[in-house]
């Protein structure tokens, strides 16, 4: 098939140039290997962090939106959209997937993939992922991981995820910034077992503003605040997912299924 084809990549975005090269920028570049014949592209949701990469930086970076419109004025033909996305909220619904869905008519081919969570087999493959990732832990650590959070019935990720890495005997407790279970049910869970020190990593594309402020900040009301008044001591791990070479894999795998989706 003929045509001009592009892969456009969307996130929420950051601000955080390190961050966001180890993260947003890997899993580009992870997708372009995988689809050499596709002009890699870049969109964020988050008009905020486009305006301030615009004006601290005088980078530019189109709105999901503008990426689609650019690529009809640039005559592409051709398009594989994958979301970096966590799970099927409110990002996904409302900024990627309903705004997109009517420009599918203009395009001879107009392709969306999954977020990393959708199906039950994601969990698992998620897992997996995250146990490669992780520190190893003595027997009175804990791990607890801080999502963002949905007000969409997808939330229910976070709890469905808990329950899995439970049936691996991990001890992990998964919570939100955004939502439940928050930290005041993590803490109750730690109380039941014999716990002295517990890490804190997010369960987010990128370790930036919630990673950096809400998770390890020194406000009282940051994670590791209430984790180290709670009496625990407190590690903080700024690695967002993005840099986990198995996570990457999995978006590929996701723009790789949205041709042939699997039975």
């Amino acid at each position: 098939m003929g045509g001009k084809k592009a892969l456009l990549v969307i996130s929420f975005g950051t601000s955080y140039e390190e961050t966001r090269e180890k993260t947003i920028g890997a899993c580009e570049k992870a997708l372009s290997l995988s689809f050499p014949d596709y002009d890699l592209k870049r969109a964020f949701t988050s008009r905020f962090i486009i305006r301030k990469l615009a004006r601290r930086d005088g980078l530019a970076v189109d709105t999901p939106v503008m990426a689609v419109e650019r690529l009809l004025q640039e005559q592409y033909d051709q398009v594989l959209i994958q979301p970096l996305t966590i799970l099927s909220g409110q990002e996904y619904s409302r900024k990627i997937l309903h705004p997109l869905f009517p420009f599918r008519k203009y395009f001879r081919s107009f392709t969306l993939g999954e977020p990393l969570i959708y199906h039950d087999r994601d969990y698992d493959a998620l897992l997996d992922a995250l146990e490669g990732q992780v520190p190893s832990l003595e027997s009175d650590e804990a791990l607890v991981f801080m999502g963002h959070g949905s007000d969409s019935p997808a939330n229910a990720v976070y709890s469905c995820l808990q329950l899995k890495a439970r049936d691996r005997d991990l001890p992990w407790e998964i919570g939100c910034v955004e939502g439940y279970p928050g930290p005041e049910i993590l803490l109750n869970n730690l109380k039941k077992r014999n716990v002295r020190r517990v890490h804190l990593m997010p369960l987010m594309l990128v370790a930036g503003d919630h990673a950096r402020n809400d998770m390890a900040g020194d406000d009282p009301e940051s994670w590791r605040s209430l984790f180290s008044a709670a009496g625990y001591e407190v590690e903080c791990h700024l690695s967002g997912l993005g840099e986990n070479p198995q996570i990457q894999q999995i978006f590929c795998r996701k723009a790789r299924e949205a041709f042939n989706p699997p039975s």
